[in-house]
């Protein structure tokens, strides 16, 4: 069946499943007190990460909204602290999940870099992404010049990250189907102890894999009363890398495309004390990324088109920005709570990409077509989370509960014109006449109420898990004259959706190292605006696309359970999953055709589907049997995933094939080194047999670190070390054939080098 065209190219179907920044100036006009410094203070966060055989007594706050040990947490859950993003050389969401199986980053070789967050298969904007609390923005793509990714967080900002693996709207609503990544960025507190009421630490690094230089500078202060943080960073760099070596213009090049990075970030952050256990926080975070590209692999003769591509440049751009104010009160001592977190804010997002394209064609000669894309969203919200320990006979409760409201505005815009020799112009790139918008400007209300009770029994042994959490969503098209005029006769729809999630768990410590946990989960995504009042018609071409105001919310329903041990010389954790996928939407479904004979789309829930697996985690100290050992250190994660389509049994193609990581180490007071290693089984579950399988792979990473000097710490990696030829989970399109010429376009970097300098007063 023939299928819709936009920008001249195919609109698939939704997926089955420079020179220095004045930002880093502003840090000293900000820091006059930390001028004379005295030298000295640790080289990581005063929190840092504990060792592998404690890695079960971290505390992640994401999982169950209150602060507790990954041991007591009735799910996976992975905490990926400051230290080891450092230890790393970590620079980007690919780097930051490459030892978590299970978690995938995709990424587009071509021109737009980083895409979207897999978890257990699962991604997109069905895994919800939060910055302290708050939701990033929405990806959102059409056609091959448009795609607004959700790489919008500078991780030099954070001092943790926390995935939460399976559904999560019990806790934090629509689009948490997947799971959630929680971005946590760093506070004043981190970096004063007691008796320190000042830190300056300058951060310098090359990561080679696409020639990147970056730099940052964080300070803190704190007084009586008054603390605070600013935390400023730039990079800037080339292409990355891969193992294509067909540098030819044309689509049959395999090599990079040129590009041209740069991106500059702030963090500040007042704190005041209104009482011993309270204050309130001012944050304003932003962030800035550009990338230029000279799509050397789109130039040469165009079949579809018939025009020949002389030249073609991406300008591409986006920001974020928000504000937020809170009050934390951690002795509340009231009866209806005993401590309080109330949070407002407004965050702003937009990007924006401009596409210059030289080209000849037979009837127009020689010309210039310009695109220009914007998406842009701004929210504003309010969250108030509580917490109440009271106790009913020997049973002990930690009651959570809270609310969340927000409105969001989306935007969004595709204009053009030609340029022709004889300098006249035209809005008209067929199949569009521009501009156009793909779906009305939206605003979009969010109501949510939740209640989470943790109880805990047979002193202590067990504790039990409900929660529940009610979301109402309604949405608001507003039709402009693009629309309108784009759209001629459609009639675009409001919608109201009200959506309950429960979920239960259980731990259960059976012994003093072993527990076990179990739990089930209901994930919902509220039907998104694009798809809703998604409109176009198109006479040259046939056919039109119509709102559906009967969308269903898609929903998941999972149940997990798993095993822990926690012992002075190591721990494991060994889980098993099985989600349900139920009314997933796929977008531009063929309905069949209207009376005046256009082909007519429209989007629809049809897609039910189901992803099982495995996973398991696991450390050891030697030391801790030996004290000849003392120092030597094994770390590792494995992860096997399974996912089939219901409704006809055939794999679906977002799933990794088996994967694991394996780390021994070596540690001293001052000094460290671990050999890390990366494998993947050959991928053998796809829907058609001509699509290509990634065969299986293993790489060896060597990362080392030094503190030389007090305050002073080198980090230092060799990625790749065997300099081998892979592909890495994610960075394949789907469907891509085994017969294609262009495989090694898609493949990771060689063999590169990443280090970095920190020192600190």
């Amino acid at each position: 069946m023939p299928q819709p065209y936009r920008n001249s190219v195919p609109r698939s179907l939704v997926s089955r499943l420079a020179p220095p920044s004045v930002l880093a100036l502003a840090v000293l006009a900000a820091l006059p007190a930390f001028a004379g410094a005295p030298a000295g203070g640790d080289d990581t966060l005063v929190t840092a990460a504990a060792s592998s055989a404690a890695e079960m007594d971290r505390v992640v706050v994401t999982a169950t909204r209150t602060e507790r040990a990954i041991a007591d947490v009735p799910a996976t859950v992975s905490a990926i602290s400051r230290e080891e993003m450092d230890a790393t050389i970590t620079r980007d969401l690919k780097d930051l999940f490459r030892y978590e199986p299970g978690v995938t980053v995709t990424s587009d070789p071509v021109r737009f870099g980083i895409g979207d967050i897999r978890i257990r298969g699962l991604g997109g904007n069905r895994v919800r992404l939060v910055t302290d609390g708050i939701s990033v923005s929405d990806a959102f793509s059409i056609g091959s010049y448009s795609n607004a990714n959700r790489n919008f967080v500078d991780l030099d900002t954070l001092k943790a990250v926390e995935v939460v693996r399976g559904p999560s709207s019990a806790l934090y609503g629509s689009d948490a189907l997947g799971g959630v990544v929680a971005f946590i960025t760093k506070d004043p507190e981190d970096y004063l102890d007691a008796g320190k009421d000042s830190h300056l630490g300058i951060k310098l690094g090359y990561d080679g894999d696409w020639q990147g230089l970056f730099g940052g500078v964080t300070s803190a202060f704190a007084g009586e009363r008054w603390s605070g943080l600013v935390a400023v960073g730039h990079h800037q760099g080339r292409e990355t890398d891969n193992k294509g070596e067909d540098r030819s213009d044309g689509s049959a090049r395999t090599a990079p495309n040129p590009q041209e990075r740069d991106g500059r970030s702030l963090l500040a952050k007042l704190l005041y004390a209104t009482g011993t256990d309270s204050r309130l926080r001012l944050t304003v975070e932003g962030n800035e990324d550009s990338t230029g590209t000279d799509v050397r692999s789109a130039l040469g003769f165009q079949p579809f088109t018939g025009a020949t591509t002389t030249a073609m440049d991406g300008d591409d751009h986006q920001t974020r920005a928000r504000i937020s104010l809170a009050w934390e009160a951690d002795a509340l001592d009231r009866a209806f709570a005993d401590s309080l977190h109330v949070q407002v804010y407004r965050q702003d997002s937009e990007t924006i990409q401009d596409t210059r394209e030289a080209r000849v064609t037979a009837s127009a000669g020689a010309h210039v077509r310009e695109r220009s894309f914007n998406f842009d969203q701004r929210e504003y919200g309010l969250q108030a989370n509580l917490r109440k320990d009271f106790a009913t006979g020997r049973v002990d409760h930690t009651l959570t509960y809270g609310l969340e409201l927000s409105r969001d505005r989306v935007r969004q815009k595709r204009d053009g014109r030609v340029l022709y020799a004889d300098g006249s112009s035209s809005p008209a790139m067929p199949p569009d006449v521009f501009p156009v918008r793909d779906f009305p400007n939206s605003e979009t209300t969010t109501a949510a109420l939740y209640v989470q009770d943790e109880m805990r029994f047979a002193d202590g042994r067990v504790s039990l898990v409900p929660g529940l959490r009610i979301d109402h969503y309604r949405l608001q098209p507003e039709v402009d004259s693009i629309f309108a005029e784009d759209n001629p006769g459609v009639a675009v729809s409001d919608l109201n959706e009200t959506s309950v999630s429960p979920k239960l768990g259980v731990v259960w410590r059976f012994a003093e190292d072993w527990s076990l946990f179990a739990g089930y989960a209901h994930g919902f995504r509220a039907p998104p605006y694009n798809d809703v009042n998604l409109g176009f018609t198109n006479l040259q071409f046939g056919y039109t696309a119509i709102p559906n105001p009967d969308l269903k919310p898609e929903t998941s329903d999972g149940v997990e359970t798993g095993l822990r041990f926690m012992g002075d010389k190591g721990y494991a954790s060994l889980s098993a999953y099985y989600n349900r996928y139920d009314d997933f939407i796929e977008s531009l479904g063929f309905i069949g055709f209207n009376q005046q004979g256009l082909m007519v789309f429209q989007s629809r829930n049809v897609a039910d589907a189901e992803i099982y697996g495995v996973e398991f985690s696991g450390g050891m100290e030697f030391g801790g049997f030996s004290p000849a050992l003392e120092g030597w250190s094994l770390r590792g994660a494995a992860s096997w995933s399974q996912g089939e389509d219901r409704a006809d049994g055939t794999s679906l193609a977002g799933i990794d094939p088996l994967r694991a990581t394996l780390g021994l180490a070596y540690d001293q007071e001052n000094w460290g080194v671990e050999l890390a290693g990366r494998f993947a089984a050959r991928k053998r579950d796809l829907p058609q047999d001509t699509q290509f399988a990634t065969p299986g792979h293993g790489v060896l990473d060597l990362l080392a670190h030094w503190n030389f000097a007090p305050g002073t710490t080198v980090n230092a990696g060799v990625f790749n070390l065997a300099d081998r030829t892979y592909w890495a989970s994610g960075d394949l399109p789907v469907g891509v054939l085994a017969s294609s010429d262009t495989l090694d376009r898609y493949t990771a970097p060689g063999r590169n080098v990443g280090v970095s300098l920190s020192v600190n007063w």
